[in-house]
């Protein structure tokens, strides 16, 4: 496979990336359903003995159970992503993601089956963290891997597009119909209708994931025989201190990425007493804000570095996420949109640049693996916890300010790997993850 195709072939480019984006935008409109402030106090009540009393932290538990099944879907995937190829393994994870979100919309709650109904609920969302813990690492390779050199973090900020325009979808339209139905009919059966649209969405992921080739780069590597004939054991034995760092600037990420998008929207209802339409449309606002910027700010990364971009958020977190969340707290709604609006601005620099970043942390035999295993370690521990362990905290401290004080301290673990992370805008895929961590002699690779 002639590697100058990948850039001599923008149709195939284009492809790519729709088919990697589609399955995160999927997997974020199931989080931007489930984090509505009015979904997630329905979803408590509906599958869990209480009734609202609590419902908020039970659905809030229940997206950090999912998280416990990341890694092992990471394990799963990620090596097998670099044994058989990304094409395969991806349209895997896109169906059994878009499966097991249409289950919830199936299911039978408390009422009918008891505490059979919280169970099954949890066994589907530990199926759906499963498989997205395939899903973001080979969604990133994929688009790293075809993306031109000079042009891979203009074509990776799409991923990220595909979260946000995702997210923006689940909660526009948990807030459309929130607008539209009555309470009694929202909680009756149209809370059901957000999950059940997964699956056509999953199916035309499916079938975009299909009608692609594998990337060359992964061609390139079979053709010459260089793939590890056992990725997970020269992954862990030659790179985990290069998974540590990618740990580290993930625990910001996932901070700020969580506490955004899937504890603020109930923060700002039950914390600050905001009405949950008003919270949704600010929450709406600076996904929309943030769509727009992504981009252009993935091209920037293109010519200043990626580094620049990531320093930038980490010390910005540190600085700002006090003040910011000292705007929240004002009764007007514009201060509250403000401080949100910095929290969000911050983000997205990480966001931007994070899918050209993490892939070239890692050569090509490992990358899918190295990268799916690093990634879901982190987002297990930081990012799913992040929303039961700030709402926690604030009722027991009494204190709305725990968010900042958490997203600071992730900011300044984070800053540490950014500044010893090798800049890698510019330099081939091929020889990116070798010039990060260039493997010892003797690593038995293929």
């Amino acid at each position: 496979m002639d590697l100058s195709k990948r850039e001599s072939d923008p149709q195939a480019v284009r492809k790519a990336v729709i088919a990697s984006a589609i399955g995160n935008c999927i997997e974020w409109f199931d989080f931007g359903v489930f984090s509505a402030g009015v979904m997630t106090m329905i979803i408590g009540s509906v599958f869990f003995p209480g009734g609202e009393d609590g419902a908020t932290l039970r659905s809030f538990a229940l997206i950090a159970a999912a998280f416990l099944a990341r890694p092992f879907g990471g394990l799963f995937f990620g090596p097998m992503g670099d044994k058989l190829g990304r094409k395969r393994v991806l349209a895997t994870t896109i169906l059994l993601m878009s499966g097991s979100t249409f289950m919830i919309g199936v299911l039978p709650g408390y009422d009918e089956i008891g505490m059979l109904a919280p169970l099954a609920l949890l066994a589907v969302r530990l199926v759906q963290g499963f498989s997205t813990g395939g899903e973001y690492g080979g969604a990133a390779t994929m688009i790293a891997e075809y993306a031109p050199t000079k042009r891979r973090g203009f074509f990776g900020s799409f991923l990220e597009l595909g979260t946000l325009s995702g997210y923006i979808m689940g909660s526009g339209l948990v807030l459309t119909m929130d607008l539209l139905l009555s309470d009694e009919t929202m909680h009756g059966w149209g809370w059901r209708i957000p999950f059940l649209i997964a699956l056509p969405l999953g199916l035309v992921g499916l079938y975009v994931r299909t009608r692609i080739e594998d990337t060359p780069t992964f061609q390139h590597m079979e053709a010459e025989g260089k793939k590890s004939q056992s990725p997970l054991k020269d992954t862990l034995a030659h790179y985990w201190r290069v998974i540590l760092m990618l740990m580290g600037i993930v625990f910001l990420l996932n901070v700020a990425d969580y506490t955004l998008l899937t504890f603020m929207p109930s923060y700002l209802v039950d914390y600050l007493d905001m009405d949950a339409e008003t919270s949704q449309f600010i929450t709406i606002g600076v996904q929309a804000a943030m769509i727009t910027v992504i981009v252009p700010l993935g091209a920037l990364s293109d010519r200043i570095g990626r580094k620049p971009l990531l320093v930038t958020a980490a010390v910005g977190y540190v600085l700002l996420a006090w003040p910011a969340f000292a705007l929240m707290q004002t009764d007007h709604p514009l201060g509250v949109a403000g401080g949100y609006a910095i929290i969000g601005g911050l983000l997205v620099l990480i966001l931007a640049v994070i899918a050209a970043t993490f892939p070239a942390m890692f050569p090509t035999r490992v990358r899918y693996g190295a990268f799916a295993i690093g990634y879901n370690i982190s987002t297990s521990l930081f990012g799913g916890t992040a929303a039961v362990l700030i709402g926690s905290l604030i009722d027991v401290t009494g204190s709305n300010y725990i968010p900042a004080f958490y997203i600071m301290l992730a900011a300044l673990v984070a800053l540490v790997p950014i500044l010893k992370l090798r800049e890698t805008a510019g330099v081939p895929i091929e020889v990116a993850g070798e010039k990060q961590a260039p493997e010892p002699a003797g690593s038995g690779a293929g």
